[in-house]
């Protein structure tokens, strides 16, 4: 195996890392410290003899994992469960109930066991427990539209919002007020203590930006979704649904999303289990192990993902002339989620269009490889996770008369790397904490 060979496949070793330590079956077996019928979660003690029934509800990418591992822990304690997953991520529940549905875009199915989980809720009582499972997708999974927008108007707002270059917190400011169950609305149709376990999927861990923050008060406003469709042009075309329902919030006709002045947020523990942090800190230790002197430069990368291709650029060719950040052999490790303007139609997503876009800035510098992918193991439109670019990326594109700038123009960075092999494609991952995005110079 080349020096090149050998970065690529230490720098899938250091990305595989990060994501195994966010297996939330790990994470909650962790967490989770059941005696007899005493129960540790945190710094909190449950005393589960005094609950009459204990219930599951869950939503996003993961929760159907989630669900799953509760399952084993408190097996019989559990009376009832839902949890609404994305279409392909069916975990092995015994007794919970299952329901797969689509995402990024909510479906028929989403609303189905939406309404399943709020009549499931509405039914406990004061002295029942509910166990909260929350992971990124959940936006899209848990999703009941306000009275006078219809699932078609949702899907198209979705879809706008999506492909504007909007960041995910401006994105669900508008999602929680066009819903009955977003910005902490599901909280208030539950007389019952909630436990949340929350696998985040947003920069800085915001709570009430997961999954649209269910379980939590909500900062934002009706002024801040006008401004937010003003800011990318949105207003004038998303449906007249919702436009008036903005406008009827904006007169004050319409209630705002509970804010955390609100007594009934005191029934709620939201627990953080597992974040990118965690991820990047486990890819650290397996850099260190494989001999590079590494270092995470952040968590909270966000920006067009093409332009945050530049700095990483930028950082290599710093390594190459000075040995800064950090003396070669090198990794630079960070995280966050990058957003992409979408303006043609082919196919991929962030991670492949900032390695697309890193691999002409690293072009013909040696033994340097870059990779960047998403711990869900999807990647905007496609089955891919992310890809992986070095310092001869580029050569070989155009050795196959593939031009990367076309490529990059297009929206198609899919193709590309799929004519050269280096796809990187994890199928199910259990998990979803961001994107893992990794820098190596040999």
């Amino acid at each position: 195996m080349n020096t090149l060979d050998s970065l690529k496949e230490n720098a899938l070793r250091i990305f595989y890392a990060g994501l195994k330590a966010m297996d939330p079956d790990i994470l909650i077996r962790k967490l989770f410290l059941l005696e007899d019928n005493l129960l540790k979660i945190g710094d909190r003690i449950y005393n589960l003899d005094k609950y009459k029934n204990i219930y599951i509800i869950g939503f996003g990418k993961a929760s159907g994992f989630m669900a799953a591992t509760l399952e084993e822990l408190l097996m019989k304690r559990i009376n009832a469960g839902i949890v609404n997953v994305r279409n392909g991520y069916a975990a092995p529940c015994k007794f919970i109930k299952v329901n797969a549905a689509g995402h990024p875009i909510p479906d028929e199915a989403g609303i189905k066991g939406t309404l399943e989980i709020v009549r499931l809720i509405k039914d406990v009582e004061e002295n029942d427990l509910v166990f909260c499972l929350i992971s990124g997708g959940g936006s899209a999974l848990l999703e009941l539209p306000v009275d006078g927008i219809s699932l078609d108007d949702i899907q198209k707002i979705t879809l706008l919002l999506l492909n504007c270059g909007a960041r995910i917190g401006e994105v669900n400011a508008i999602r929680k007020h066009i819903s009955l169950v977003k910005g902490g609305r599901l909280v208030n149709m539950c007389k019952a203590e909630i436990i949340s376990l929350i696998l985040s999927d947003v920069v800085n861990d915001t709570l009430s930006d997961i999954a649209s923050g269910a379980t939590s008060p909500d900062a934002s406003t009706f002024q801040d979704c006008k401004i937010i469709l003003m800011k990318y042009d949105l207003f004038h075309k998303i449906p007249v649904s919702i436009k008036k329902h903005i406008q009827n919030g904006l007169n004050g006709t319409v209630k705002e999303t509970p804010k955390s002045t609100d007594k009934f947020f005191n029934r709620v523990y939201n627990i953080m289990i597992g974040n990118n942090r965690m991820a990047l800190d486990a890819s650290y230790k397996k850099a260190i192990e494989l001999g590079y002197n590494a270092s995470v430069l952040s968590s909270s990368i966000r920006g067009e993902a093409r332009e945050v291709a530049k700095v990483f650029g930028a950082i290599a060719g710093e390594i190459h002339r000075y040995g800064d950040p950090v003396k070669r052999p090198a990794c630079i490790i960070a995280g966050g989620e990058t957003t992409v303007r979408v303006r043609r139609n082919g196919m991929g997503g962030r991670n492949q269009e900032l390695v697309l876009s890193a691999a002409t800035e690293i072009d013909g510098l040696e033994n340097t490889v870059i990779l960047s992918a998403g711990t869900d193991g999807i990647d905007g439109n496609t089955d891919a996770a992310g890809a992986i670019a070095d310092g001869s990326t580029v050569m070989r594109a155009k050795r196959k008369k593939m031009n990367p700038e076309t490529y990059l123009d297009d929206n198609n960075s899919y193709a590309f790397f799929k004519g050269l092999n280096d796809l990187i494609i994890t199928g199910t991952t259990r998990t979803n904490v961001m994107d893992i995005m990794l820098l190596l110079v040999g």
